[in-house]
């Protein structure tokens, strides 16, 4: 099957229609307050990619569990067995927690550990949301689930407000380029579907995310445990003229136009069957990680610098076939043939010609530890980019994320799990890095413990900084 040339994925994606009367504008968050609205969006069946985030008990899982439950994305019998359990409970009403804290050790105590991803669908759009854990000692599975995430949906407790864990879920969303967040100030109906408390939290929440950098931000009043304005509007907020939470999520734009970005495909595996059929077929596997190539097309293979073209691109078909293609697109795997026999092997990058990230010994860029032991500078570890993995050491700790008051502290001793701060590693043989902000999939780089492999820490490349180019 040939791939479209005509119309790429995300190449016209509209913007999100939201409803326009009466929104009050704070920092650059649309906070609905009046009673008018208007404007529907028409879209196509696409992905959205998305994570959830809230503070222990602020309902995140009774959120979750009431999307799949009003999508009708339960099975009978899964919520039969929910029902039970809720009765066994004690419980007056289903506990549609129960559909999502599937872990023992969560239904015992009531939380969220590990993160679960959940899939449902509508009429319109298919999700795959990430359900990631409240807790502060799990906060790096939140930046595993939001790592690829389009939209991150955090949960306030209207009668708790902001919390230490909602500055953190915050700064690493924004650090991790998540483009929209949705507040859902959970528990209305507690503080008796009060519109001052939704308006003084929507206003405290997005000054802060307008800190880290989060320009759309969409706060929705909401009870999860009895789905007012989850899925279906409720009454009792005749206040608000916003979306539901679902319908945001409906309209909210998705997908990166491939053509507006430059090609990078970081190599898999080179593929030689050297066959009767195929003596001299060599060919190049990998994911595009971003942009558009097509046979022709110039292309750069770092870190050696060698310059050659495409001329041919194959996709795999049925057991022993291929199918070559005038034209692919990120994120496709495909498998890419060169004009000239080039030294290549896995952990290079093959990239446009004219737009090639710069090759470099050095890379400075903002971590999340994830691992229980401290990163320390001298420490020795592998560096994780791409599908290359090069030794590098920890050449200095630059600074330290304080989560409190969002304010930066030079030169910290250690990095703790859990914190955030910017580091700068040397490598012991040069990489080709982009920086983060423009390119998520080849500006993120992983630290690795060198001596037993344990992921250290999660990091967001800079390449405005003084690493050394070669």
């Amino acid at each position: 099957m040939t791939a479209p040339t005509a119309s790429l994925p995300g190449a016209s994606l509209p913007g999100a229609s939201l409803p326009g009367g009466g929104i009050s504008e704070t920092s650059s968050a649309r906070i609905y307050l009046h009673p008018e609205s208007g404007g529907e969006s028409a879209r196509g069946h696409d992905l959205l990619r998305l994570a959830t985030a809230g503070s222990v008990d602020d309902g995140k899982s009774t959120l979750v569990g009431r999307l799949l439950h009003d999508t009708k994305s339960v099975l009978a019998d899964q919520l039969a067995a929910v029902e039970r359990a809720s009765r066994d409970r004690g419980l007056d009403v289903t506990d549609l927690a129960l559909l999502t804290d599937g872990l023992r050790a969560e239904r015992e105590q009531g939380i969220t550990i590990d993160v679960a991803y959940r899939y449902f669908s509508t009429a319109t759009r298919s999700y795959v949301l990430a359900d990631t854990p409240g807790h502060v000692q799990y906060t790096r599975n939140m930046v595993t689930g939001a790592s690829t995430a389009e939209l991150a949906l955090i949960l306030l407790d209207a009668r708790h407000g902001l919390v230490e864990q909602t500055r953190r879920h915050l700064a690493v969303t924004g650090l991790l380029g998540v483009r929209h967040v949705a507040l859902a100030v959970n528990k209305m109906d507690l503080v008796g579907w009060d519109e001052e408390t939704y308006r003084r939290l929507a206003h405290a929440f997005s000054s802060l995310a307008a800190d880290v950098g989060i320009e759309d931000v969409v706060a929705v009043p909401l009870s999860a445990l009895l789905g007012d304005n989850v899925v279906d509007r409720s009454e009792r907020t005749p206040w608000y003229a916003g979306p539901t939470l679902l319908e945001h999520l409906e309209s909210v734009p998705v997908g990166t136009d491939p053509s507006a970005q430059p090609l990078r495909m970081p190599v898999q595996y080179v593929i030689r069957p050297r066959t009767a059929t195929h003596p001299d077929y060599r060919g190049y596997a990998g994911r595009l990680a971003s942009g558009v190539v097509r046979p022709g097309d110039e292309v750069v293979v770092l870190p050696s610098g060698r310059r050659t073209t495409v001329v041919g691109i194959d996709r795999g078909g049925r057991p022993g076939e291929s199918d070559e293609q005038d034209v692919a697109f990120a994120p496709q795997s495909v498998v890419l043939r060169l004009a000239d026999d080039i030294d290549i092997s896995r952990g290079d990058l093959i990239a446009g010609g004219a737009d090639a990230p710069a090759v470099t010994n050095s890379v400075t860029g903002t971590v999340a530890v994830v691992a229980d032991r401290p990163l320390r500078a001298r420490d020795r570890v592998l560096v994780r980019l791409g599908t290359r993995t090069v030794r590098g050491i920890v050449e200095a700790l630059l600074d330290q994320l304080d989560i409190t008051t969002m304010e930066h502290q030079s030169h910290p001793i250690a990095l703790e799990l859990n914190a955030i701060g910017r580091v700068r590693v040397r490598l012991a043989e040069p990489a080709p890095v982009d920086d983060y902000t423009h390119l998520r999939r080849t500006g993120s780089f992983l630290l690795i413990d060198e001596a037993d492999g344990t992921t250290l820490a999660a990091g967001m490349a800079e390449t405005d900084v003084d690493d050394t180019p070669l």
